[in-house]
């Protein structure tokens, strides 16, 4: 194993590539950075519309619309398409309380969000050009994904009839919703930007509560990736969640669900800070923090696909290797995506890069 220290960097969150030379960055300082590879002593413009911390970056290729979420409980979009030096058209696309991170799934058809009351927001067959104002997206169904009977929502109400959901709802939009949902129940097809509220299963007792911390997808889009840490003890958990796809239950109801197949204990070392995991780039491996280091768990001890090892019931992650050079406790990890290296970061702003020998 081979560890290089290379020097801390402040205050940058997430960076997404928009193409071979631009890059944006997000902050602590509530503003979003675009960057040229070619002139990096300056940026190419500052974007602010945020009024907290931003914390997580995406970018849909085909619309070229770079989407930020931050601790304020906004995501917004960006057009990139008519960029200036004073920054991008903006708008907000979506608002929740106890938002967390958020991510669009690989072919951006979904747009996940985990929040700190333990609820994952999917919204489904997903349009960033449509503007969604408060309580204009259709619900489908509030529910655990452990529960064969789903606590179901009318998509005639003004949100989901669970005690302290993260979504907020206005009763004077309730009329357009109904509007959506009988023209969506007349048509057959689940509206776009629909809603789905879910509890996910974590190992132990159901009604401790969990703050779902870190959210990541499989590069493949094969299931989504969370570390949750306990309302009311110190347990942390990495969970693996298979996206289920089949036809609707009903015309409103989700084409996707998720179902818990893999799960780890995790160290509770530094509790209250937020641990950053992550696939490795074929999907084989998870690299997860674990105290002052690391750890890289597989599907099995062979680290096959995860569709080639689903069990029939949720199993342990398996231990692959253990990594340890840090003096703080380590934050966040990533694997290269194009090396066979790991990085990992730690309280103290240290960064190790890791190549490991199997």
């Amino acid at each position: 194993m081979h560890v290089v220290q290379i020097q801390r960097y402040k205050r940058v969150n997430s960076e997404k590539f928009l193409d071979n030379r631009l890059f944006a960055t997000c902050s602590d300082d509530t503003t979003i950075a675009l960057w040229d590879l070619r002139k990096l002593n300056t940026k190419v413009c500052t974007l602010h519309g945020h009024t907290s911390w931003v914390k997580n970056i995406e970018y849909d290729t085909n619309t070229r619309l770079l989407v930020t979420s931050g601790f304020d409980g906004n995501v917004i979009i960006w057009d990139t398409n008519r960029c200036t030096e004073d920054g991008c058209p903006h708008k907000k696309f979506f608002h929740t309380r106890f938002l967390m991170r958020m991510r669009l799934t690989p072919d951006c058809s979904k747009m996940l969000i985990s929040t700190s009351s333990g609820y994952l927001l999917i919204l489904h067959d997903l349009d960033l050009t449509k503007s969604l104002e408060v309580g204009s997206y259709p619900i489908l169904r509030a529910r655990r994904t452990t529960s064969s009977s789903d606590l179901t929502t009318s998509s005639s109400s003004s949100g989901p009839r669970v005690s302290g959901s993260p979504c907020h709802h206005s009763d004077s939009n309730s009329s357009s919703e109904k509007l959506m949902s009988r023209a969506s129940q007349r048509e057959g097809v689940s509206p776009r930007n629909s809603l789905e509220v879910l509890t996910p299963e974590v190992p132990g007792e159901r009604d401790r509560g969990n703050c779902i911390t870190s959210l990541q997808l499989h590069p493949k889009g094969w299931a989504t990736l969370l570390r949750c840490s306990s309302n009311t003890d110190d347990q942390e958990w990495t969970c693996v969640y298979e996206f289920q796809e089949g036809a609707p239950v009903r015309p409103v109801s989700p084409r996707c669900s998720l179902r818990l197949t893999h799960y780890i204990e995790e160290a509770n070392v530094g509790r209250g800070y937020i641990k950053e995991l992550c696939f490795s780039p074929d999907g084989r491996m998870i690299s997860s923090p674990h105290g002052y280091g690391i750890r890289l768990l597989g599907f099995d001890k062979q680290c096959s696909e995860l569709v080639d090892c689903l069990p029939k019931e949720a199993s342990p992650l398996r231990v692959i290797r253990s990594l340890y050079s840090h003096n703080d406790v380590v934050l966040t990890t990533k694997f290269s995506p194009t090396h066979c290296q790991i990085a990992s970061g730690c309280l103290s702003g240290r960064v190790s890069l890791y190549q490991p020998k199997f």
